[in-house]
């Protein structure tokens, strides 16, 4: 049979710009929108999180685009884009639970702020400078330089603790034996959280225990970048010192016998007061500020709240008569408030 002869087959389309021209234009569009995608967010510092969520709506976009635009009739496009939503429903509900789980964490994260790229974090034993926050898991790089992937649901399910970028406390412990003078200790560990690069530091008495007496020395540190190399000069810092100083830092297992008076009591000579060597809470100055300061800042609300109900008191039972005493009390809630504002504000 002569090829002009045969009868069309029912199966073909009627047309190919029918099925070409939106398979090409939708698929271009796709392309195109894949690769504005790619260049966005480059400088945003949750960029892989924006461009997988964009690349995810773009998929589903893409599919969906799809089945309208192609030449079907109404109840075959009804069908595939039924089938296409119990598809997508099944991939949801049938996909890994830590997947979902993950994503979910993620946008939490997102939503939360709690850190950002840079800050050095600590998750349970994992601690490390955050370098990138993606949709599933947050990547952190190690002391030994190695990239560490956190699943957010680990990250959203534990405490996370952020070293503040404005400055944190960098601290550390060693056991004296009964033999050295407090004071004498004190003063060598300040020197050495000095020379360290610490600023307002300060020693604790943590325990007298056994074997030997376990101090503890903190310092400030303004430059955060720095705080994996103080803390190794910190403690470098403070071998140098207590040696020089002729102090010995001994620990339980070492066995030295020495001759010693029976008559003779372990103590160290006694060290006359030159001066006052408390540190007057400086510590919890320092270490809970934050704390501090949002008790304030509740107390300042609570008084504003409190000088309300006065005045509501007042004007009841006669405003007039009272003026004076309501104008000073609206006086005083404009200053609590605009101090309660002050503090709130990030920029302060």
């Amino acid at each position: 049979m002569h090829p002009r002869t045969m009868p069309p087959m029912e199966w073909l389309p009627t047309s190919i710009v029918d099925w070409g021209v939106p398979l090409l234009i939708i698929v271009g569009v796709t392309a195109g929108a894949g690769w504005l995608l790619s260049r966005s967010y480059l400088n945003h510092p949750n960029n892989r999180l924006y461009r997988q969520l964009a690349f995810v709506g773009l998929f589903i976009f893409s599919q969906m685009a799809l089945a309208i635009a192609l030449p079907f009739d109404d109840a075959t496009q009804s069908q595939l884009l039924t089938l296409f939503g119990y598809a997508l429903t099944a991939v949801i509900a049938l996909s890994s639970t830590s997947f979902v789980s993950n994503a979910m964490a993620g946008l939490m994260l997102k939503a939360m702020g709690t850190f950002k790229t840079g800050d050095f974090i600590q998750v349970q034993d994992q601690f490390g400078r955050v370098t990138a926050k993606a949709l599933l898991h947050t990547e952190i790089q190690s002391e030994d330089r190695d990239a560490i992937a956190l699943p957010n649901m680990f990250v959203i399910s534990n405490p996370v603790k952020i070293v503040d970028q404005s400055g944190t406390l960098v601290s550390s412990e060693v056991g004296i034996g009964f033999d050295t003078h407090r004071r004498k200790v004190r003063e060598l560990l300040l020197v050495a959280a000095e020379s360290a690069g610490l600023t307002d530091p300060f020693v604790q008495i943590l325990d007298i225990g056994d074997f030997a007496v376990r101090y503890r020395v903190t310092g400030f540190l303004t430059d955060v970048g720095k705080l994996v190399t103080t803390r190794s000069d910190l403690k470098a810092q403070m071998l140098d010192t207590l040696h020089n100083g002729g102090v010995e830092i001994m620990t339980p297992t070492v066995m030295n016998q020495r001759p010693i008076d029976p008559e003779k009591a372990v103590v160290p000579k006694k060290q006359m007061a030159v001066e006052d060597d408390t540190d007057h809470g400086k510590a919890e100055r320092m270490m809970f500020d934050r704390a501090d300061l949002a008790a304030r800042i509740e107390r300042f609300r609570e008084h504003a709240k409190t000088l309300g109900d006065e005045i509501k008191e007042l004007e009841d039972q006669d405003a007039e008569a009272h003026a004076s005493e309501i104008s000073w009390r609206k006086h005083q809630i404009q200053a609590l408030t605009d101090l309660v504002e002050k503090f709130d504000s990030p920029n302060d």
